[in-house]
């Protein structure tokens, strides 16, 4: 796929791009930003760029793509772009914007790496980034055609009208809302484990997208589970989006939605599957038990969630009607600070010591950076292959599955 001399010339300045590119994302966004100020009004999540989680996001992809191009230039890793496409699309990107930010991003290159961007350099990486955007545009435009079918609207606009047909209070700060067509065409395919991206008008014009993972599938409807979200520092929005859905948004009101997308959802089989959230990340855990339970699987389901305390466990209810209708089924819970009398080996951070994984276990994990770490670990040391943990994380992957 690499070219021999650009993988060279990549091999060779990657640790001085690589050791740039905190410097070079920052100013790619600003000059963006500048040129096209609707991206970031419409498009971009003002939030993670307050907080620079998507910066960090951008330049962790570049860094993980040019390493893999170049450990195996006549390869691409595809789980990468198939994660970002799924992404991409759920929001609206379009084949045309990777020109736009082809011609920022490089211009920033220059700006910080000044002399050192010779044409042999800037030639290579530029082979880099095509490869990169080209394969993307190509799994994007195949996502896009299979929403389109289903969907029987117009291929330039997979938004499409909802309306709000319930909303379930699940804890203090966690609220589903049950959405249904208002055009009356079909309701999208999903599948357990996927997300919805929402589109909310907010008080200052802008059209901010937000995506959030689908808690069930109710016939002829849709559920989706959102937790008010706070500022984790002075100069970022407090959860604008969330905050606005929590505040405004109430059975009968109407809001554009985009079709299920996401790539993490288990694989039909008779293996153990183990099930292990953080959090409001059991959203989609919960919606993986609904459908093994609906289906009847007899499947060995392990499922391990972590949460605060038992008032913050939204979904509790489920976790145990679900588990209850599994033949093979069993939750552990553990609790940072339980009400009450709680067992002392489920008190604390989620330990799998204490749980017994099955051999040839598939896991699915879903929740913050942190907990991916820690339980990504612990079931490499339980004998898990790598190629059998999947995660999802909520807003930019700052991880992106790496080893290290």
């Amino acid at each position: 796929m690499l070219s021999a001399k650009s993988a060279e010339v990549v091999e060779a300045t990657l640790p001085v791009v690589g050791g740039a590119i905190g410097s070079i994302t920052p100013l790619f966004y600003d000059r963006m930003f500048a040129a096209h100020p609707e991206l970031l009004r419409d498009l971009f999540n003002r939030g993670n760029q307050a907080n620079g989680s998507q910066r960090q996001a951008l330049a962790g992809s570049i860094a993980v793509f040019a390493s893999a191009l170049i450990a195996d230039p006549d390869g691409r890793p595809d789980a990468l772009l198939a994660r970002i496409a799924h992404k991409h699309v759920s929001v609206g990107i379009s084949n045309d914007q990777y020109r736009i930010v082809h011609e920022h991003l490089f211009a920033a290159i220059v700006e910080v790496l000044g002399d050192a961007v010779t044409p042999e350099v800037a030639a290579a990486w530029d082979e880099v980034y095509w490869l990169m955007a080209n394969g993307l545009i190509a799994v994007e435009d195949r996502l896009r055609a299979e929403a389109v079918a289903v969907q029987q609207g117009d291929p330039a606009d997979l938004w499409r009208p909802y309306t709000v047909i319930d909303r379930q209070q699940e804890t203090d700060d966690v609220t589903s809302y049950l959405v249904r067509p208002a055009d009356g065409r079909p309701l999208p395919a999903s599948r357990p484990g996927q997300y919805v991206s929402v589109r909310a008008e907010l008080p200052d014009g802008a059209r901010q997208i937000r995506q959030y993972s689908l808690s069930g599938a109710p016939d002829g409807a849709l559920r989706f589970t959102v937790k008010r979200a706070t500022a984790d520092r002075p100069d970022a929005p407090a959860g604008e989006v969330s905050n606005h859905l929590h505040d405004h948004l109430h059975a009968g009101d109407v809001l554009d939605v985009a079709p299920p997308f996401g790539d993490v959802a288990p694989a039909d089989g008779d293996g153990p599957v183990l099930l292990a959230s953080a959090g409001i990340g059991n959203t989609p855990i919960t919606a993986v038990l609904a459908h093994l339970a609906a289906t009847g699987s007899t499947r060995r389901v392990v499922t391990v969630h972590g949460d605060r305390d038992q008032l913050s466990h939204a979904f509790r209810a489920d976790l145990t009607r679900l588990t209850a209708k599994l033949p093979a089924g069993t939750a552990h819970v553990f609790y940072e600070r339980p009400l009450g009398d709680w067992p002392a080996d489920r008190t604390g951070l989620v330990d799998l010591s204490t749980v017994e994984v099955p051999t040839g276990t598939t896991a699915y994990l879903c929740g913050p950076l942190p907990f991916l770490r820690s339980v990504r670990g612990q079931l490499l040391a339980a004998g898990v292959p790598a190629a059998d943990i999947h995660y999802e994380v909520f807003g930019p992957d700052l991880w992106l599955g790496r080893d290290a």
